[in-house]
C-alpha cells in the first residue's frame, strides 16, 4: 500500500514554488488544475497539489508534520519561502516540541523534533 497527500490549493502552481523545497521534493509535472511533488531521491508519499475555487476557510483536518533536527533553523527557513508562523515559540508536550506555521495559502502544518534528535 502507498499513501499520497492531497492538498488543495488556489493556486497549485505557486504553492509547488513552496512546497516543493520545503520538503526536499521536485515537481514531476502538472496538467490541468493538479501539481504533483515527488520525494528528490528519497522516500515518501506523493503530494498532489490541486486546484480548487474556494479559499481556505477553518482549522485543516489534517496537517503535515515535518519532523526535523533542527525546529527553528527550518522554520526560519520556511519563513523565507513564504510560510507564516502561527505559534509564537515552540508548543510542548510529552516531551515533543513543534511550531505551529501555514504555508502561503494558510494551511496550517507543524515543524517538529524528531525523535531521534
Amino acid at each position: 500500500m502507498e499513501i499520497s497527500l492531497v492538498l488543495d490549493s488556489r493556486d497549485p502552481e505557486a504553492l509547488a514554488t513552496f512546497w516543493a523545497p520545503a520538503l526536499g521534493y521536485v515537481v514531476v509535472g502538472s496538467v490541468e488544475n493538479y501539481v504533483l511533488l515527488m520525494p528528490d531521491g528519497a522516500e515518501g508519499p506523493k503530494l498532489l497539489l490541486q486546484r480548487v475555487a474556494e479559499h481556505k476557510a477553518d482549522k485543516n483536518r489534517m496537517h503535515l508534520d515535518i519532523e526535523v533536527p533542527d525546529i527553528e533553523g527550518v522554520a526560519s527557513r520556511l519563513e523565507q519561502l513564504g510560510a507564516t508562523r502561527l505559534s509564537e515559540r515552540p508548543m510542548a508536550e510529552h516531551d515533543s516540541h513543534w511550531i505551529v506555521m501555514a504555508d502561503p495559502e494558510g494551511n496550517e502544518f507543524c515543524v517538529c523534533q524528531a525523535a531521534d534528535a
